[in-house]
């Protein structure tokens, strides 16, 4: 008879996830060991296992289901109505509020990415590329004629988009003077008004 899956595995596997990131992003994912991480999830390491066959297979799961997340968020605020402004400045808030609470399979994303197996980057670096295609959308509507004479400049603003975005979590600190959505107007306004000097390379 095939083994019945507990009614609690789902929760117990996302608990797992959740202190997982927190524990890669504190210590390092190659100095991190499975004993200690069974330590911080309050089970034992055969339960981890039982999950996860490697810290491999973990931290892909970590990095999958974040990006996977990440990637339905956007793609959902990128189709929405508006003028491309608008659309741009729903984008980047949409990106800054699934970020929260996500710092820390954020920092695993940034830092630990490329330690796994080539085909586990392979799939994960798919799902950052619909995130990047997104974004450079959303930023080539800003100003359409202008990067059809510039395409070469596509590429370089949307990632820099990403940069502003991408390392919030360094500095922010929850009740200080700028939350998600005045830094998500800040980005976007930053990115609406210096466009027209960069296209022309003033």
């Amino acid at each position: 008879m095939a083994r019945t899956i507990a009614k609690d595995h789902e929760e117990k596997r996302e608990a797992i996830l959740r202190t997982a990131a927190a524990f890669f992003a504190e210590h390092g994912f190659d100095r991190a060991s499975m004993g200690k991480l069974a330590q911080a999830c309050g089970v034992s390491k055969a339960l981890i296992y039982h999950y996860y066959p490697s810290k491999d297979a973990l931290l892909f799961d970590i990095l999958d289901t974040h990006l996977a997340s990440l990637v339905k968020v956007v793609e959902a605020a990128a189709l929405e109505p508006g003028t491309a402004q608008e659309r741009l400045r729903a984008l980047v808030r949409a990106i800054l509020i699934a970020y929260r609470d996500s710092d820390a399979e954020h920092k695993v994303q940034l830092d630990a990415l490329s330690s796994l197996p080539e085909d586990s980057q392979r799939h994960l670096r798919g799902l950052q590329r619909r995130l990047v295609t997104c974004m450079s959308d959303a930023v080539r509507a800003l100003e359409p004629d202008r990067f059809t004479a510039r395409p070469d400049l596509v590429g370089p603003v949307t990632m820099s988009v990403f940069g502003m975005l991408n390392w919030f979590y360094l500095w922010h600190r929850p009740g200080g003077p700028v939350d998600r959505d005045a830094y998500a107007d800040i980005v976007t306004d930053l990115v609406i008004g210096g466009l027209p000097a960069v296209c022309a390379g003033e």
